[in-house]
């Protein structure tokens, strides 16, 4: 599998599992195995969390998917905070980190970097957080990248207006890298 595929075809799927394209096929149209169709056509998609689940569930060995580290990316204008972060992710996670600066520079490295989640500020200067959050939602290549917002400190109104909005989640900026590795873990089945 390609770093940073997120999505398989059947065919990909059934070169991990062992198995005819037909039985993969199979597994989505009964709906034991989820995914999409391609909108206009029988082509079916399955994301790798869900393939993940699908095995652990059957107890089929995960070795034929290679993941490789979790990729993150932080989106946050503020250079040294954004800094530190990345540093805690990488060496108490083990994470691969990115940083971008602006929506623009986020929008390029996404197809880049292909990262599984998204770490966004929402008191970015540079960085419009719902733009971004939207943006990804909107792109089938992104939509199974989660996006999480880097927050100081939300209602309970606010925080359910920031999932309505598509979020995946949100940490505070404040907690300890420890609460942000385990929010990362919380959004994503993803296994590295």
């Amino acid at each position: 599998m390609a770093k940073g595929k997120n999505v398989l075809t059947t065919g990909d799927v059934a070169k991990i599992c062992h198995v005819a394209p037909r039985t993969v096929s199979k597994w989505f149209d009964n709906g034991q195995l989820k995914g999409y169709r391609i909108p206009g056509s029988k082509d079916r998609r399955i994301p790798v969390s869900e393939l993940l689940r699908f095995m652990k569930v059957h107890n089929m060995p995960t070795t034929g998917i290679s993941t490789g580290n979790l990729r993150v990316l932080i989106a946050d204008s503020n250079e040294s905070t954004a800094m530190s972060l990345a540093e805690s992710l990488r060496n108490k996670a083990e994470y691969e980190v990115q940083i971008v600066r602006s929506n623009f520079e986020t929008g390029a490295i996404v197809e880049k970097f292909a990262p599984h989640v998204i770490l966004v500020s929402l008191l970015s200067d540079g960085i419009d957080a719902n733009d971004v959050c939207k943006g990804i939602r909107s792109n089938e290549e992104s939509e199974t990248i989660k996006v999480v917002a880097l927050v100081n400190q939300l209602t309970d109104t606010e925080a359910a207006a920031l999932m309505q909005k598509g979020f995946d989640g949100y940490v505070s900026y404040s907690d300890d890298v420890i609460e942000v590795i385990k929010r990362i873990e919380e959004v994503t089945a993803i296994i590295y």
